[in-house]
């Protein structure tokens, strides 16, 4: 009988920050995590933010990170399916890991549906009303024309000038990221309810939102915030019936 029936979802591990030292000792929790949830997991979602910054050249990407790669390789090798979504903070995810680890790459949302559960999926950046600063750098940041800008920058100046410019972000939302500003004022709870005015849906799971959250938003449906892996080592588990937010604690 095959046991890997689960699927798990965890968002915003920003491997890189605040320095190798502490993201070393973040990367070797989350593959504790990984080695744990191995038996019996069918998928894994990974909801944007796996670095906190990621940029590939032709023939370069940033080093580090070997541990978690591997893992999800391993993964990937054995059949477990991988998703991952590009997050504010790694947009420029491009065919690199798809080709190294076999893994989907998602750039804005997907409905997937489990079970006869339909799933919104999300990272959830520039979602919803406001933030319009941010969704006009994103349009940059996006731009082919740009990005084909930033690689005549050598990979020692580029990735140097973008940490120092995700350090600044995360400087600039931290706080905001780690507080509920209620249901009227939280942007993706303001999206989700505005689609479910025309689709139903009983999950909606984002990233981004670094504040761990399960709301009932509607009668047969969930808004969840998984929260991060700086603060909170939290993650969500589909078992087929059940979506639950737990943490993991070792």
């Amino acid at each position: 009988m095959n046991s890997k029936n689960k699927i798990y979802f965890a968002s915003d591990f920003h491997l890189g920050a605040p320095n190798h030292e502490a993201s070393l000792i973040r990367e070797k929790k989350i593959i504790r995590w990984l080695n744990e949830i191995e038996p019996d997991a069918a998928e894994i979602y990974l909801m944007g933010d796996l670095f906190d910054f990621w940029f590939e050249y032709q023939n370069v990407v940033p080093m580090g990170f070997v541990r978690l790669l591997g893992k999800l390789a391993e993964f990937s090798d054995q059949g477990i399916k991988i998703s991952i979504f590009a997050g504010n903070h790694d947009l420029w995810i491009r065919n690199y890991l798809p080709n190294e680890i076999q893994c989907n790459v998602y750039h804005g949302p997907i409905i997937k549906e489990f079970n006869g559960k339909r799933f919104y999926l999300a990272h959830g950046d520039g979602l919803g009303p406001g933030d319009h600063g941010f969704k006009f750098m994103k349009k940059i940041f996006v731009g082919k024309f740009n990005q084909w800008l930033f690689r005549r920058l050598h990979p020692d100046t580029g990735v140097s000038l973008a940490k120092f410019f995700s350090k600044k972000s995360r400087a600039h939302t931290g706080e905001k990221d780690a507080e509920f500003l209620g249901e009227d004022k939280e942007w993706l709870i303001i999206h989700s309810k505005e689609l479910l005015k025309s689709n139903h849906f009983d999950y909606f799971i984002y990233g981004h939102r670094h504040y761990p959250l399960d709301l009932k938003i509607a009668e047969n449906s969930h808004y969840i915030n998984l929260g991060d892996w700086i603060n909170y080592f939290t993650y969500g588990v589909w078992d087929g019936d059940h979506f639950e937010l737990k943490k993991y604690e070792h």
